[in-house]
């Protein structure tokens, strides 16, 4: 039998540990997470919630993540910032992160409102930041985390910390050495070894311009990095900024941090490096969520949940321990509450209160499970209760909360084009999306 390995349990970067940070350095740091968009990218999974209140691992939320990475770098004071859909994001942290009353401490959300000052949305990450900035102000902080509410790493932001104040740095970003594949899709960065970043280029194409933008050796080799090919520094979308800084960058009308604020900055501000080399993934799309959640069935995940020095936290909610009679389980996640009968499951993350009946096989398949216990179907939406019935064949699926998918039902991706929107489910990346609360009658196939 194969078991994880040991390791540390905060993945280490090119920054020197912690241990020098000035004293209270962390308590005068307010963490601020982007969870404003619209989340189109992961539609239909934000079409009835917020981007950050996503389910993600079978029990948690995607907030949990950069959440939980503040807490365990010791900041206590975490706004989330949205617009979109935020009831069901405003009940979980308002669940999930209660502190008593003898602490500052806390994680509140700040949605987009009317106010004297306009009545505008979020414009962009950078608006949405600046139209919050009273409450950033109200307090003597030193330092601004800014965080993306997509992604999922575990970091320990008393490095990114220590490097901003030892490099003297007006702002720090981190960045992640990727190949030359993947820089089609994201914001990359040049630096020297001093980490100084001094060009900015948005899904560089041209071979010209990336053949100037790769990483030297002399960086690699100060990062300890080993790997072959050539490398580029791409941003993470995680910002430090000092508190005038901040200030002074968002006295204007710019829009976007990673595309308008940061690149503006380089002209006479010390914008700094932090290289970062550590699990991270972007999960904004359905194919890279799926794809992410179906990697932590691995038997040795790049990412785990198994860190007992950094946990990540969520609401607990209580639920009695799972139900397996006579299923066959091939890399499966199974979380609290579900009841799983004489199923095949493979390679699956089987969410909460799943209920699957006997003769179901399912594989790469993501079962979110159910916001509620159903004990009795009548006069329910179709006559079926929630979860999935008998005999049913799910392949390469997301089924969201609630759904109700009676007997016999067979989905699979195969055979239908990448993107595709019908009346009972979607297709999207080539992945069938089935949405929350959907009805899927007994004997459909898609």
């Amino acid at each position: 039998m194969q078991v994880e390995p040991q390791r540390d349990s905060l993945q280490k970067s090119s920054a020197a540990v912690p241990g020098a940070l000035p004293p209270g350095t962390m308590q005068r740091t307010l963490a601020i997470i982007m969870g404003g968009g619209a989340g189109t990218r992961l539609f239909p999974l934000t079409k009835d919630r917020a981007k950050p209140a996503v389910p993600l691992g079978g029990k948690y939320r995607i907030v949990d993540i950069p959440i939980s990475n503040c807490l365990n770098s010791g900041l206590r004071s975490i706004y989330v910032l949205t617009q979109f859909n935020s009831m069901s994001l405003h009940r979980h942290i308002q669940a999930s992160y209660k502190f008593d009353n003898f602490s500052r401490s806390f994680v509140d959300i700040l949605a987009a409102q009317q106010t004297p000052a306009g009545s505008q949305w979020y414009q962009g990450t950078a608006d949405a930041v600046r139209q919050n900035m009273r409450y950033f102000l109200e307090r003597p902080y030193d330092f601004y985390l800014i965080l993306s509410g997509d992604q999922l790493y575990r970091m320990d932001f008393r490095e990114l910390l220590h490097q901003h104040i030892r490099s003297g740095a007006d702002i720090t970003l981190a960045t992640k050495p990727v190949h030359r594949d993947e820089v089609s899709e994201l914001g990359i960065m040049q630096s020297g070894v001093d980490r100084r970043i001094t060009r900015f280029v948005e899904k560089p194409a041209d071979e010209m311009v990336l053949g100037e933008m790769r990483m030297s050796r002399e960086l690699l080799d100060a990062i300890g990095s080993i790997e072959e090919g050539d490398l580029y520094q791409a941003s993470m979308g995680i910002y430090v900024f000092n508190r005038q800084v901040l200030i002074e960058c968002l006295e204007n009308d710019l829009a976007d941090f990673g595309k308008d604020v940061i690149p503006n900055a380089f002209k006479d501000r010390h914008v700094s490096a932090f290289i970062y080399q550590g699990y991270w993934e972007d999960i904004g799309t359905i194919r890279a969520f799926y794809k992410a959640n179906l990697d932590l069935t691995d038997i040795v995940p790049e990412y785990s949940f198994f860190e007992p020095d950094a946990p990540i936290y969520t609401h607990p909610r209580f639920l009695p321990g799972s139900k397996i009679n006579g299923a066959t389980l091939r890399q499966a996640i199974i979380a609290d509450g579900c009841i799983i009968s004489d199923a095949h499951l493979e390679r699956c993350v089987v969410g909460i209160r799943s209920i699957i009946q006997s003769g179901a096989t399912i594989r790469d398949t993501i079962v979110m499970g159910a916001d509620y216990f159903q004990l009795d179907s009548a006069g329910e939406p179709g006559g079926l209760p929630i979860g999935i019935g008998r005999n049913c064949v799910i392949e390469r699926t997301i089924i969201d909360k609630n759904a109700r998918i009676g007997d016999g039902v067979v989905i699979s991706p195969e055979g239908k084009p990448a993107n595709v929107d019908a009346e009972k489910y979607f297709v999207r990346d080539g992945i069938v999306v089935i949405p929350k609360n959907a009805v899927i009658p007994a004997g459909f196939w898609i």
